[in-house]
């Protein structure tokens, strides 16, 4: 079964199901597992790279995740040598893997310096086995810290999406999310992607800020159209445990579904496609063409303290923090490792063949597209029916349908995604979950 409880619908905004489970549900793994025995299995054709820079120039105020804002130098130059270690040892294991998408996030990788990002990429290069310039590379940037020789190198390198935090196009109401942000450098950083032709550019953008109004924030989002970027998320505000807004008690906005409704009017208005609950995609976009590569069953290795990486059975990561010290503890454990400790995974969730099954169902449910049933059927040699019967309920509440043999949610089930994910996280993730003590 699913869930014991039927669906609430009394609140849209549960949490954020970006990836299952959270790492929240990790816990010391015991004993370790070595990366040969967790990735023997594994089909290393076809697999995604993760690398991860936890460093910023500021902590937004809405920021839950595992970065240090402005971290002295030196300790930027040895977390540089050591995910070069990781990398090198990761590599020896993984010998034969071939990979068919890389990212780049954090943290901000544009708050490198020139150099040190030209470092970076160079390990990124000797990681993956060239430089991917005939694959799909996504890097995130804060338009504070994106120069013209970053954007060139990133850009040469084979980056072909650049995600800008923008979050609003109002210096005012950027302040009342906890991020101090001049729109001048917004526009300058929009103008920088667009003069070294990167092929997408994506605008992230939060709504449900008590500083924002209804009308300002249509306003907002009729900004971003203007600069029709290939691709726009939509973030609800969340204010989590131990960040900025947190600490001062600020409370995200009730108006948060009226805020997306109205969001997602505009931009199918303005000919834009809906993907997820915050992704949309300009009509005329392309997707980068590449190898084949699907989320819910190719695995993901990750690189850099902080990153995750997941196999079918096995998801591992380093620990997970907010709050400034607990980061850097973190931080300094992972800089005093030996060459040994990165062939072993120590911190992470294994998956059994429930738990496998609720990730497929829940990142394939929350995309706009669905999940084709025979897809289930073929991979688990199991009807999703029978596994899980309460899925009936979303069909009875018109929040799901069946339409040519691929279960997806309507545009009612859409904007109940967050609420929705959660319902079909198992009672042992919820119960992880609750327990875990953020720092």
């Amino acid at each position: 079964m699913i869930a014991s409880a039927s669906l609430s619908t009394d609140e849209a905004f549960v949490a954020y199901s970006y990836a299952y489970p959270h790492k929240t549900a990790y816990r010391t793994l015991q004993p370790a597992v070595s990366l040969a025995d967790a990735w023997r299995e594994e089909n290393q054709e076809s697999l995604f790279v993760y690398f991860h820079l936890p460093f910023c120039e500021y902590r937004c105020g809405f920021c839950n995740l595992f970065t240090l804002a402005r971290p002295k130098q030196s300790l930027v130059e040895r977390y540089l040598s050591q995910i070069e270690t990781e990398a090198q040892q990761v590599r020896s294991v993984l010998t034969n893997a071939t990979f068919a998408r890389v990212a780049i996030g954090g943290g901000t990788p544009t708050f490198l310096s020139a150099q040190e990002l030209y470092r970076f990429l160079q390990m990124a290069s000797q990681f993956i086995g060239h430089a991917p310039t005939s694959l799909p590379v996504s890097c995130e940037a804060s338009p504070a810290t994106l120069t013209g020789e970053k954007a060139a190198m990133l850009r040469d390198w084979g980056v072909k999406r650049l995600s800008l935090g923008v979050q609003a196009f109002d210096d005012r109401q950027t302040r009342g999310l906890g991020r101090p942000q001049d729109l001048r450098d917004v526009v300058k950083a929009i103008h920088i992607v667009r003069d070294h032709n990167f092929p997408t550019l994506n605008l992230d953008l939060i709504y449900g800020s008590p500083s924002q109004s209804l009308k300002e924030w249509h306003e907002c989002v009729d900004e971003a159209i203007v600069h029709a970027p290939e691709e726009i998320y939509l973030y609800p505000l969340y204010v989590r445990e131990l960040t900025g807004l947190d600490r001062i008690s600020r409370a995200a906005s009730q108006d948060r579904l009226m805020a997306y409704r109205q969001a997602r009017e505009q931009l199918l208005q303005a000919g834009y496609v809906q993907r997820s609950l915050r992704m949309f995609e300009h009509p005329q976009h392309q997707q980068n063409s590449g190898p084949v590569y699907c989320c819910q069953s190719d695995g993901m290795v990750g690189i850099g303290c902080g990153a995750r990486s997941y196999t079918r059975a096995l998801h591992y990561s380093t620990e997970f923090s907010v709050g400034r010290n607990g980061v850097r503890s973190i931080l300094l454990d992972y800089l005093n490792r030996n060459e040994a400790d990165f062939r072993v995974a120590s911190h992470g969730f294994r998956l059994d063949l429930d738990e496998q099954r609720r990730r497929y169902l829940i990142l394939s449910l929350l995309q706009v597209e669905g999940m084709p049933l025979e897809n289930y059927r073929q991979r688990f040699r199991s009807d999703l029916w029978n596994d899980y019967p309460e899925l009936a309920e979303l069909i009875n509440r018109r929040l799901a349908e069946v339409v040519d043999d691929r279960l997806r949610l309507t545009a009612a089930g859409i904007e109940l995604s967050d609420a929705i994910g959660p319902w079909l996280y198992s009672p042992n993730v919820q119960q992880l979950m609750s327990e875990y003590e953020l720092r």
